[in-house]
């Protein structure tokens, strides 16, 4: 899902997680003079957040898709980015102050594992910090996507079970995980998109389980699912409205 140019994701996703990034990271309280890992940094949309608080040569990345990598790299000069699993971070204990997950808890083949990491490499009294859109709640920047997909295939999967994406679940498996004085908070953005086809034609690019399952239609059932998404924002202005549930603890 994520083996994907990253002007795709950056189309796709990136206008929704580049508005959240400075959210996340003020949660965390990330600041200058401290050392910050983003972890599953994807393109760099909160690399780039990091980077202005703290400097590059402060942040380290990591990420397991090597075009995210490369991307991340070429884009923040000085930061160290590299390619690997949150479930196997390459970096020593106690490397940083904080340690940042946007968006990825719910893609990590074991989130418990992937935070307890985060904390192992984070310092004592240091901040693990992550995010997850509302994809339960019916209240991320895909819900409309996945409401007329619904509508099409009745069974598929709408992201809607995933790790983090309900009420209270992030900050549980921030418990589960060893992470002390667990804080529980919502993120909210707004975009606006001029057009409905400037809204649409991302997600024809193939990214995340959205891109995956359109790709796998035929064209009429991509059809049906475009103009399901269409009649979803007529007579009313293509704003997305979407929330994250936030989490952080001390390690």
């Amino acid at each position: 899902m994520f083996k994907i140019a990253a002007d795709s994701y950056d189309r796709f996703m990136g206008r929704y997680s580049t508005p959240l990034a400075p959210q996340l990271a003020d949660f965390a309280g990330v600041a200058a003079g401290q050392r910050v890992l983003d972890v599953g940094c994807g393109p760099g949309a909160l690399t780039a957040e990091l980077v202005r608080r703290a400097g590059a040569d402060s942040v380290s990345a990591v990420d397991p898709s090597e075009p995210f990598v490369a991307a991340a790299a070429e884009r923040h000069p000085g930061v160290d980015v590299q390619q690997g699993s949150a479930e196997q971070l390459p970096f020593p204990d106690d490397a940083f102050d904080a340690a940042l997950g946007q968006l990825v808890v719910h893609f990590m083949a074991d989130p418990v594992g992937g935070l307890t990491e985060m904390a192992r490499v984070t310092r004592r009294g240091g901040v693990v910090a992550a995010c997850v859109w509302d994809h339960a709640g019916g209240r991320g920047p895909l819900s409309r996507f996945w409401e007329a997909a619904q509508e099409v295939t009745p069974r598929v999967h709408d992201e809607s079970d995933l790790a983090g994406a309900r009420e209270g679940h992030l900050a549980e498996l921030f418990g589960e995980a060893g992470l002390q004085e667990v804080q529980a908070t919502v993120l909210s953005i707004e975009v606006v998109h001029p057009t409905f086809d400037e809204w649409w034609e991302p997600y024809t690019l193939g990214v995340g389980p959205a891109g995956a399952y359109l790709a796998q239609l035929d064209p009429e059932q991509q059809a049906r699912v475009r103009e399901g998404c269409r009649a979803r924002y007529a007579d009313r202005d293509l704003a997305v409205n979407a929330r994250a549930w936030a989490a952080r603890g001390v390690a």
